[in-house]
């Protein structure tokens, strides 16, 4: 709340001098001058440089002070193999930014007190210099043509095939929660269909498929095991949402009617990551990037990645969905029509 009134504070004090500077214009018309009577002096015009210098430095003191300020707020190091050179390349793509554009605005504060007005100075008709224009048209192409190659590169080792044993899970989106399903024994997520969705089949799973029967189904945290590989295949029910793992640096769009597919490695622990952040409460979380409804903001799921001996412990707690029952609306519905009648209804 006070940052929104120090920014209403600062307009207000902005429109006042805006306000001021006509009136003190308008006066100055009234009193029989004009703008063929002002003259820029060599002193104002020096001073009007010193300002600009002043000006450039509380702006590049302001650009540093927004870095250092905000840095708490920045992502950690990564936590997965792919986000690490996804992080090299976004550091650099930050650098060249950055570096253009302190130089560009720092010769733009230097030019008014280098070039202010004096006496007997002529201004330099400089129309053109075509070495220039091809060296400042060259050395962006090339620098552009190399992140786009980098960025091509690590885009294809990203959406490389898995590796053998990867985990098979899928993240199946609904407004306004997320359920992770598992593999079973079987190493196969069993097949679904839409119009199966209903009563406790939110994900429309088929129960006749051999493969549905042991997959395990969780809800309000999933886990992964730490350096191997997991092949995420991403499903909604009725909206586009996008699941989000901001510290894997893993995103994927989940559109109705469609599965679409991302995998990558966990490298650290959620252990680790707590003390790398130094925050004993810190959590992974997949989150819903895209603003699907009036709940969006809380359409969340931790992760708790662990070693490999914690994930299996882990998964073997969780019930099938055989032992969960999710078909047993299904049965009873059996007995309450007569043949054919489930079939005809799409079940």
């Amino acid at each position: 709340m006070i940052e929104l009134l120090y920014f209403i504070a600062i307009i207000l004090v902005i429109g006042v001098v805006v306000q001021v500077s006509r009136v003190y214009e308008l006066v100055h018309v009234l009193k029989g001058g004009g703008s063929k009577d002002i003259v820029v002096t060599e002193d104002e015009g020096r001073w009007n440089g010193i300002i600009y210098i002043l000006y450039g430095l509380g702006f590049f003191g302001a650009y540093v002070w927004l870095y250092i300020d905000y840095a708490p707020f920045f992502l950690p190091v990564a936590a997965s193999e792919h986000g690490i050179e996804i992080d090299r390349l976004l550091d650099f793509n930050f650098a060249m930014i950055n570096i253009v554009f302190v130089i560009t605005i720092a010769l733009l504060f230097y030019f008014p007190i280098k070039y202010y007005f004096r006496k007997g100075r002529k201004a330099l008709w400089y129309p053109d210099n075509h070495r220039a224009e091809i060296v400042l048209t060259i050395i962006p192409s090339v620098a552009m043509i190399f992140v786009i190659v980098w960025g091509l590169k690590t885009w294809n080792s990203i959406f490389s095939e898995p590796a053998e044993n990867a985990i098979k899970m899928e993240l199946y989106a609904r407004q306004f929660d997320w359920t992770a399903r598992y593999a079973g024994e079987d190493g196969q997520l069993g097949d679904f269909n839409y119009r199966l969705i209903g009563g406790m089949n939110a994900l429309g799973l088929k129960a006749d498929d051999s493969k549905v029967q042991d997959d395990v189904l969780v809800r309000g945290e999933f886990h992964l095991p730490v350096n191997r590989a997991v092949d995420f295949a991403f499903r909604s029910q009725e909206v586009i949402h996008s699941a989000y793992m901001p510290h894997f640096r893993a995103q994927m769009n989940c559109v109705p009617g469609m599965t679409t597919r991302f995998n990558f490695v966990p490298n650290k622990t959620t252990e680790e990551m707590r003390e790398i952040t130094g925050d004993p409460e810190f959590d992974f979380i997949l989150l819903c990037n895209k603003i699907c409804g009036v709940a969006h903001y809380n359409m969340q799921m931790k992760i708790i990645v662990e070693s490999q001996e914690d994930y299996d412990a882990w998964i073997a707690e969780q019930e099938t969905v055989a032992e969960q029952e999710i078909f047993a609306d299904l049965e009873s519905d059996k007995r309450a029509l007569p043949d054919g009648a489930l079939l005809a209804a799409g079940k």
